[in-house]
């Protein structure tokens, strides 16, 4: 049987450590999940209700391919209120989370072959979208100096040049964010060279000491993701948008009709409600934030004191060369021993991952204060 080189993508290694994860709990091993970049609550009150109206009081069938107009209209009412910044509904596009939002991104924007920059570490997923679609991830080797970000003088150094280039702010897996002189210097570089800029945008609203800031008002013509997954705490529901330059809205509605045809009905109608739910989200961002408080104290009580500033998300990227060069086994040492689940940073860097794992804060203040005691216990007998 052929198979394509397409899909000859590396496996998303959180998701295997959650499934080693669930086999120790299958056979009655304790687990705490420190691994996976959920949140741990429910959707908001509101948006289950609104769901449970929709399921009653519409046929649920396909929407329009852009998504239903109340939701693209709440989304654009969004943006004035978060960032003071005016778009037409008309430019959001809505998708079936933000996983189908950069296939849709890195289709409208890019030809086969095109070479796309992006910072490592990074979210998995971009560089195997970026192969599936015959384009090239073109790394930008990122460290503690520049806060795990690109800047750019990294895309003035590349010998070759890119049409592209990937941006997260907050970030996954380092939860930094973008300063803003860097911000405006990436945005300069690439209105000079005629690079398109895609912003990934999914960690908005969890932040800690100062509000993200998004990049259309460095550069009005880039393109945005977002999810509702992640702030908004609807993981599960697969419903993200899109921000799209006026021009590239047209192709998107094309790509979305014949891929997706539609984000799934339900989950628009209930996510219109989650911008009502904001006492709700506020409590969960409460939680986050104790929760990185007890990690940034405990840890390095533990011996882990190498981390990257924890600006927002809800993940810590700490350096563990202290202890070993091979975080997989040393992830896999961790949860047999512990059942801590953590992920290794060779999932987010492949040359330079191995000395790093990443932390998700997303659960309970329980766990996180046993995460720390049972890990500064392991490495003390491990030394």
């Amino acid at each position: 049987m052929k198979l394509s080189v397409r899909g000859d993508i590396r496996p998303f290694l959180a998701m295997e450590v959650m499934k080693a994860a669930n086999d120790r709990a299958a056979t009655g091993g304790d687990v705490l999940h420190l691994e996976i970049g959920q949140p741990s609550t429910s959707a908001p009150a509101r948006v289950l209700e609104a769901a449970r109206d929709a399921l009653f009081t519409d046929t649920l069938g396909y929407t329009e391919a852009l998504g239903i107009r109340p939701l693209r209209e709440a989304i654009a009412r969004h943006y004035k209120a978060w960032y003071d910044y005016d778009i037409a509904p008309e430019r959001v596009a809505v998708t079936t989370g933000s996983s189908g939002g950069f296939v849709v991104a890195f289709l409208a924007a890019f030809d086969a072959g095109d070479r796309v920059a992006l910072a490592a570490p990074c979210y998995p997923a971009y560089r195997n979208i970026l192969k599936a679609l015959d384009l090239e991830a073109v790394i930008l080797p990122a460290n503690a100096a520049s806060r795990f970000q690109p800047t750019a003088a990294m895309l003035q150094a590349l010998d070759k040049p890119v049409q592209g280039l990937l941006i997260a702010s907050p970030s996954n897996p380092a939860g930094t964010m973008l300063e803003a002189e860097v911000m405006a210097e990436l945005a300069a570089h690439c209105r000079d060279e005629g690079i398109t800029i895609i912003s990934d945008e999914i960690y908005h609203g969890i932040t800690y000491e100062r509000a993200a800031e998004t990049i259309l008002h460095q550069a009005p013509d880039a393109i945005v993701v977002n999810s509702f997954s992640k702030y908004f705490s609807m993981t599960g529901w697969r419903v993200g948008w899109m921000v799209l330059p006026e021009p590239m809205v047209a192709v998107a509605e094309r790509l979305i009709q014949n891929l997706f045809v539609s984000a799934p009905a339900i989950s628009q109608h209930a996510a219109l409600a989650a911008f009502d739910a904001g006492d709700e989200l506020q409590e969960n961002l409460a939680r986050y934030t104790r929760n990185r408080d007890i990690l940034l104290s405990g840890l390095p009580a533990a011996g882990i004191d190498r981390l990257a500033p924890a600006d927002g998300a809800f993940y810590i990227y700490a350096d563990i060369s202290r202890f070993t060069n091979d975080s997989e086994q040393w992830c896999r040492r961790l949860l047999q021993d512990t059942g801590v689940a953590l992920t290794p940073g060779t999932d987010f860097d492949r040359d330079n991952g191995s000395h790093f794992v990443r932390f998700s804060f997303a659960g309970n203040e329980a766990q996180m204060r046993q995460a720390v005691e049972r890990i500064g216990g392991w490495l003390h007998k491990s030394a």
